[in-house]
């Protein structure tokens, strides 16, 4: 490879290759029709609505009116056991979708589903679009999975990234996003925006939280750049829509403490883990009593409830306390998986055990309004997890029980500080879209000046 050509493959193609929309569902609502239609007409973006806001009905539109613009075929990339979903949604609003694994589809084909670990099996010439359903996967800067879409997607003229949580706790995870879209490059991104504020070590080091800060008066034209290639919706009236139907049940989170038969080596009673690994000793010490007391909680209520874990033993342990209970670990091959993720969604199985790396994107499950959760410091593993069920559409109002131990008390509030970074983000870019969107409206008010009557 000479170095032209070295240069080509890093090349995107080139920007606002956006068009006018030309198939809108009448089922879609308004804040959805506008989003389909600005995405459109961009070409290339990113949409960070909340779960239960339609963001499967979004991207297929999307893709179908790539596929009648280009006359070629789109691919859209889910999450394990979504892109069932995918295609059932499919068909509610009449676009035609295909499912493959190995590559290989109909001749004729329009939009097609696949998950993200078969990507490879796909030749990127033969799409003229690709949608990344929670591409929130992109974020991690080393990742495989965000390194296989960038470079996938580098030639395709239209593409779309949709997820509920753009970056929870690091405002620069937003730089990945942009990269794959073809926009600004991550390290391009951090030298015009962001300053270095300590020393680093190592690479992955280099582009953890904490390690870099706003320049001086750089944060609003940050947030001005991201609201030129993304939008931002929590509920309709983020857009100057009516919420309608679109109001979320209450959320109850009960935290229960649990205190271990025995106390660690040489303490007379437990203090709280403050190292990564004093917080993995703590949880396999008491894992037996965290899991009788998830057991004792979901066992004997009748209804559906989702039981999320961290570690195979306790796992393990959950399925042989709770009866009518499945677990789905990743051992399991990816059908055998589905299969079960299927018969829990349509009340073939009451409890669910599994893990929010495995199970905690996409999936919809508003038929079950009980989960139980061990607490970790990944804020975007406990927001999706708990959106599986608290979402839109759910009728009921949702309870989640996190237990942990005495020596985990600083990880939920670890979360709740993420939590609230997550809201500050999602207000600036509401607000500073909002505030585009009026400037654009008032660019085409139709003005008729008004002249005195002397003249």
């Amino acid at each position: 490879m000479n170095y032209e050509t070295f240069l080509d493959a890093k090349r995107h193609v080139g920007a606002r290759h956006g068009f006018e929309p030309t198939f809108i569902p009448s089922k879609l609502f308004d804040f959805q029709r506008a989003l389909v239609s600005w995405s459109v007409e961009r070409g290339r973006s990113a949409i960070f609505a909340d779960c239960g806001l339609g963001k499967t009905a979004i991207q297929l539109t999307f893709a179908e009116n790539v596929v009648r613009h280009t006359n070629r075929p789109v691919l859209v990339l889910t999450p394990l056991a979504v892109a069932r979903q995918a295609v059932e949604e499919g068909e509610k609003f009449g676009i035609d979708c295909v499912r493959s694994s190995d590559g290989k589809f109909p001749a004729g084909a329009r939009v097609v589903v696949t998950n993200y670990q078969r990507l490879h099996h796909f030749d990127r010439t033969q799409f003229a679009g690709v949608v990344c359903d929670e591409s929130s996967i992109l974020k991690n800067f080393d990742g495989m999975t965000k390194a296989a879409v960038t470079d996938f997607a580098r030639k395709i003229p239209y593409r779309l990234l949709c997820t509920a949580t753009a970056a929870p706790n690091d405002y620069i995870e937003l730089g990945t996003s942009s990269e794959a879209l073809g926009e600004m490059g991550f390290s391009d991104m951090l030298g015009r925006f962001f300053k270095k504020q300590g020393p680093t070590t190592s690479r992955s080091d280099e582009h953890r939280a904490g390690v870099w800060r706003f320049r001086g008066h750089a944060e609003k034209e940050f947030w001005r750049w991201v609201c030129s290639w993304a939008r931002a919706v929590r509920r309709p009236s983020d857009m100057g829509c009516d919420d309608g139907p679109f109001k979320l049940p209450k959320l109850t989170t009960r935290e229960h403490v649990v205190v271990a038969r025995s106390q660690r080596d040489g303490m007379l009673f437990d203090l709280p883990a403050m190292t990564l690994a004093e917080q993995r000793e703590e949880r396999r010490r008491t894992l037996t009593e965290r899991c009788e007391l998830v057991a004792n909680l979901v066992g004997n209520t009748g209804k559906p409830a989702v039981v999320w874990c961290h570690l195979n033993d306790e796992g393990k342990a959950l399925s042989k306390l709770i009866r009518d209970a499945a677990e789905v670990s990743g051992d399991d091959e990816d059908g055998k998986k589905e299969e079960t993720f299927e018969a829990f969604a349509n009340g073939e199985l009451r409890v669910l055990i599994t893990k929010p790396q495995i199970a905690g994107f996409g999936l919809n499950w508003q038929h079950c309004a009980h989960q139980t959760f061990f607490p970790s410091h990944s804020f975007e593993q406990w927001y999706q997890a708990v959106r599986r069920c608290w979402r839109f559409g759910q009728k009921r109002d949702v309870v989640v029980d996190v237990v942990a131990s005495e020596g985990e008390s600083g990880v939920v509030s670890n979360l709740q500080r993420k939590a609230d970074q997550a809201d500050a983000m999602f207000k600036h870019l509401v607000s500073l879209i909002n505030d585009e969107l009026r400037i654009e409206g008032a660019k085409h008010v139709a003005f008729k000046p008004a002249f005195p009557s002397w003249l």
